[in-house]
């Protein structure tokens, strides 16, 4: 009964599943450097395999010389007899030679001799042969296919003193040679092999296995970021991958503590949109009582009437901002020519009512005719955030309570100022300073005043910055548009 052969497909899926697998293993990271050992280290084999090769091929008619040696003296036993030529023969056949001189005592002579040579004659001096010599000779052997002899002059380890003249054909060599280059190659390969074996194992699990973790840890996290238990658990090895796994689980802890804040801020986000909708309401209720004050006719009635007007209608505009802004809708500023010195001084009015009972030195160097070209509800909103953050430090420190500001223009823009007597501002507030719920120094405080006084500032085209803080003070710098 013979066996059926296989059917082409099933040849045909056994190749596909051969070159499936190779292609998993050699375009994994270990596979690579599988192939690249068994690359490099043929490569460095044959770096040194003609020096191999020539000290094969010198050792090989080191042997030769020995063994030629060996059948002259063999034939001085038998000098008492005649040697007939079935003895010559075989002495000549035993040392793989065609004929077999020696120089002993000065003296020269012919010991065996096998016939004729008909051939090209190599002659290779043992005594004196040098290194590169040695490699060239060696490369021919392997190149030359036509018949040769070699010619080999040494002298025998039993007497230093004496030479020995032997002739050798030269393919006992060249089969010899090639033999021990295949032997090399072998080992070669098989060390190659091992090596390459050795490091794909080591790197698979000192370095593939824990990159994979990270990666799977990665892939976890990103299917539920807000799951603590989708994050990696750092090993506690010191090495780069160490390295990696603490960073990765930082980076994941920040990650999911900005989700939540997102999150907090979303619901925050509706919450004041659903307050300022009713507060609106409550301070249109406001406003009809604050119109009448200002028709009394008390003069100091109808000043305050005025002002509460004023922070009415502000405080209307600014829940309506707050609304449109919930609906993701921007509210650019309104501008219009305004008097920067009346404006400080009515911030600055507004700030220390509130903050400071009124109490407090306050100082304007800005110039009466300085206008700026820009929104008053704004510029109302930025300067009091930066007086009420002022007065509240210099409050909680007890401070004595004094603000200035002075103003430069250059470039169609005025920078003013604003300068406080405070304690200066912590190093934690410095590094969170226009961030919103982070730059706050108070356990009450929001952190909003800063980052609300920087983009209404930036809306116009200008900016604000910290210019310097200390036990002396702080100053902040605000850039507006002049008017033209």
């Amino acid at each position: 009964m013979t066996d059926t052969p296989p059917s082409p497909r099933t040849t045909q899926r056994f190749r596909q599943a051969v070159v499936d697998v190779c292609r998993a293993v050699f375009e994994s990271l270990p596979g690579r450097l599988l192939l690249f050992t068994l690359v490099f280290v043929m490569l460095a084999q044959l770096l040194i395999f003609l020096p191999l090769a020539a000290q094969f091929r010198t050792n090989w008619l080191s042997d030769q010389a020995e063994t030629a040696f060996i059948a002259a003296l063999a034939a001085d036993v038998a000098r008492g007899g005649t040697l007939g030529d079935m003895e010559v023969s075989e002495l000549l056949e035993a040392s793989d030679a065609v004929a077999v001189a020696r120089v002993t005592e000065g003296r020269n002579e012919l010991v065996l001799y096998g016939g004729p040579i008909d051939a090209p004659l190599i002659e290779a001096d043992l005594r004196n042969e040098a290194w590169l010599a040695r490699i060239t000779a060696a490369a021919r052997t392997f190149a030359v296919s036509e018949e040769r002899y070699l010619r080999i002059i040494a002298n025998p380890q039993a007497r230093p003193d004496d030479i020995i003249d032997v002739i050798v054909p030269e393919p006992a060599l060249r089969e010899d040679l090639i033999a021990y280059s295949a032997g090399l190659f072998q080992l070669s390969f098989f060390i190659a092999v091992v090596t390459g074996a050795l490091l794909y194992i080591t790197l698979l699990y000192a370095f593939v296995r824990p990159m994979r973790q990270l990666a799977a840890a990665m892939e976890r996290f990103q299917r539920d970021p807000l799951d603590p238990r989708r994050g990696i658990v750092p090993e506690k090895r010191r090495d780069e991958i160490g390295q990696a796994q603490r960073a990765l689980a930082a980076m994941q802890d920040d990650v999911r503590s900005a989700l939540k804040q997102r999150e907090r801020l979303a619901a925050l986000g509706v919450a004041v949109s659903k307050i300022n909708h009713d507060l609106r309401n409550v301070l249109a209720s406001a406003q009809l009582v604050s119109d009448r004050l200002v028709s009394f006719e008390d003069e100091r009635v109808r000043k305050m009437g005025a002002r509460m007007v004023r922070a009415v209608g502000r405080g209307i505009r600014l829940t309506e901002a707050t609304l449109q802004y919930g609906k993701a809708e921007e509210s650019p500023p309104q501008t219009m020519r305004l008097n920067l010195r009346v404006a400080l001084d009515e911030a600055a009015a507004d700030a220390m009512a509130t903050e400071s009972g009124g109490e407090g030195d306050w100082t304007n160097e800005i110039g009466d005719g300085l206008a700026i070209e820009a929104d008053p509800d704004h510029v109302h909103r930025i300067f009091l955030n930066l007086f009420r953050n002022a007065l509240q430090a210099m409050t909680a420190s007890a401070c004595d309570i004094r603000m200035a500001v002075r103003s430069e223009t250059m470039d169609g823009f005025v920078t003013i100022e604003v300068e406080d007597g405070g304690p200066g501002l912590p190093p934690r507030a410095q590094e969170h300073l226009f961030q919103p719920f982070t730059s706050s120094t108070r356990r009450e405080g929001t952190g909003l005043g800063l980052s609300t006084a920087r983009e209404l500032a930036r809306a116009h085209g200008g900016d604000i910055v910290l210019v310097r803080t200390g036990p002396g003070g702080t100053v902040f710098a605000v850039t507006l548009p002049l008017a033209d």
